[in-house]
């Protein structure tokens, strides 16, 4: 089976307002359970609070404290109430990425709209934060301090491109490594299968090499979709900080 035709949007239910078609599809499915699943989490595990917590109780504790820390140590105390901003990221792109590597569902951060709205989401927010804090003088941004004046023609566009970049960026890392992954694991997992199948008894054998190696990127997969969920909280800490203090 052809492994990109795990990534393709299918509509569960037609719908057409305004000449439009805005069908709820099997993206915007698991985009809900992901929703769902980390609202179960955070709800049940703190519906019981005790001095000795369960496992619901203590994963989201651990998510808090993680996500608390990386705030802290890459935004700045003052960042903190955008606390739950970069909370709200770091889960809806772990939950996605995790969720997409059960069978039979669907990765919907291995689209570049999801993971472009997502940066683009990001990149409105700290620029709106950067205008509400400094007004104008946010535009000084764009001159490194110490530079020298009539080097501003040639270090005012760059630093501009530079800027407005960052969604393209934040967003082509999600998808890239999402997509990548997911289609080296279909690749090897049909190879492995028209291994086994094609060869009788020494398919079998042979058929081990690339099942093994299989099981290993999985394994390496589930490792990138917690990195990529860090790297994008991370980013997202640096531009708060970018947005606070204009350096």
């Amino acid at each position: 089976m052809d492994p990109l035709h795990q990534f393709q949007i299918n509509p569960l239910f037609q719908i057409v307002l305004g000449g439009y078609d805005v069908s709820f599809t099997n993206s915007a499915f698991f985009m809900v359970v992901a929703v769902a699943a980390i609202y179960a989490l955070l709800v049940m595990g703190m519906a019981n609070k005790s001095m000795v917590p369960g496992r619901l109780q203590s994963l989201a504790e651990m998510f808090y404290e993680f996500v608390a820390n990386l705030v802290r140590d890459n935004a700045g105390h003052d960042a903190k109430p955008y606390f739950p901003f970069v909370f709200s990221i770091f889960m809806f792109v772990l939950f996605a990425n995790m969720i997409g590597m059960i069978p039979y569902t669907f990765t919907f951060t291995s689209h570049i709209i999801v993971t472009f709205a997502l940066a683009a989401t990001v990149f409105v927010f700290v620029t709106v934060l950067a205008l509400l804090k400094h007004g104008l003088h946010f535009f000084s941004f764009f001159m490194p301090h110490g530079a020298p004046i009539a080097l501003a023609p040639i270090l005012i566009p760059i630093e501009v491109i530079s800027y407005v970049m960052r969604p393209v960026s934040l967003s082509i890392r999600l998808f890239a490594n999402m997509m990548a992954g997911h289609t080296m694991l279909k690749v090897f997992a049909g190879f492995t299968v028209m291994m086994i199948s094609g060869l009788g008894a020494l398919g079998f054998v042979t058929g081990l090499v690339p099942l093994a190696i299989n099981v290993a990127l999985t394994g390496f997969e589930f490792l990138v979709a917690f990195l990529q969920a860090y790297v994008f909280s991370i980013l997202t800490c640096l531009y708060i900080r970018d947005a606070l203090e204009l350096h």
